[in-house]
């Protein structure tokens, strides 16, 4: 073959040569920007076997003796704190807080009362002129010694009157507060036999019946909160070291079974991260969430539904 025909067909492999050099080269140096992408998009930290609890679930007891004579609630109803749930007989109650008020009244009467004080005053500015006047006649010679001491020790009696009207005035202004305090324990006495909601919730099941006699710490309903509810799971220990602490935010996702579409997400600060690492190397974690409605009214999370906890 000629020179003439041979640096044509060098020329070709050489360029042939230097492009597969650069594939190469370009797939080297790649690789380690695959590895640092592969590891950025390790798989988010789950936390395991979550399940929606309540917060608060109680069940509302009665405070006194007596007979429910007022029971306004049914299943399945929302109350707002300090609502009616039921109400013991009161009678008794209503007539001793009369009666109290009453007798409070007369206390604060007799404390502002300063009628005796001020006529023990008078007394002994009259009673001291009598005893002036008498020492100026027994030394004068007009009166005997016996009148002017008699005189000088009513003055004397009359001002420890004073002393006594004060004292009792005092002692009036105590009595006052006295039954001032038995008037409001009357008020509690009457307040324990109406039985309201200590929050919030939902009459999750009426326990107690119209007419029925309830003894102090008998239930009558069960209240549960649900316009916040609490998420909570377990973590790996090994994999969540120096991740998962309170406060880090995260994702929760909670299930509907029965509808997909009802499937809720929301974002929440982690409220608790248990201490305790149980035997299969877990922690116990939870968050707390507000829960919503949906377009029926139906609260959209339920306690007993699966999630997750998810963190970003």
């Amino acid at each position: 073959m000629s020179l003439h025909h041979e640096f044509p067909l060098m020329k070709s492999w050489r360029l042939i040569v230097a492009a597969l050099a650069s594939v190469c080269v370009a797939a080297i140096s790649a690789e380690p920007a695959t590895a640092q992408t592969s590891l950025r998009g390790e798989t988010p930290l789950i936390a395991e076997y979550c399940q929606v609890r309540y917060i608060r679930k109680v069940d509302i007891p009665a405070e006194v003796e007596g007979k429910l004579v007022d029971l306004p609630i049914e299943e399945g109803m929302n109350v707002a704190k300090d609502d009616l749930l039921a109400l013991v007989d009161d009678t008794s109650a209503r007539l001793a807080l009369e009666f109290k008020k009453a007798e409070e009244k007369e206390a604060q009467l007799n404390a502002a009362n300063e009628v005796n004080l001020k006529d023990a005053r008078n007394n002994e500015e009259l009673a001291r002129a009598e005893a002036e006047s008498f020492r100026e006649l027994y030394e004068k010679g007009a009166t005997p010694y016996y009148e002017m001491k008699k005189k000088v020790l009513e003055a004397i009696r009359a001002l420890l009157r004073i002393d006594l009207a004060e004292m009792q005035k005092k002692i009036a202004e105590a009595q006052y507060i006295a039954k001032r305090s038995e008037r409001e324990i009357a008020e509690f006495e009457l307040d324990r036999r109406r039985i309201t909601a200590l929050f919030d919730g939902y009459i999750e099941m009426r326990i107690a019946q119209l007419g029925e006699w309830v003894q102090p710490g008998s239930p009558i309903a069960t209240l549960v909160q649900l316009d916040r509810v609490r998420v909570g799971g377990d973590i790996d220990a090994l994999a969540s070291n120096g991740v998962v602490r309170a406060g880090v935010p995260v994702l929760v996702r909670v299930f509907n079974t029965a509808d997909p579409d009802q499937n809720f997400e929301v974002k929440a600060p982690l409220g608790f991260v248990s201490s305790e690492v149980d035997g299969q190397k877990r922690y116990r974690i939870w968050v707390d969430v507000d829960n919503q409605k949906d377009s029926n009214g139906n609260w959209m999370i339920k306690p007993g539904m699966e999630a997750e906890i998810i963190f970003q």
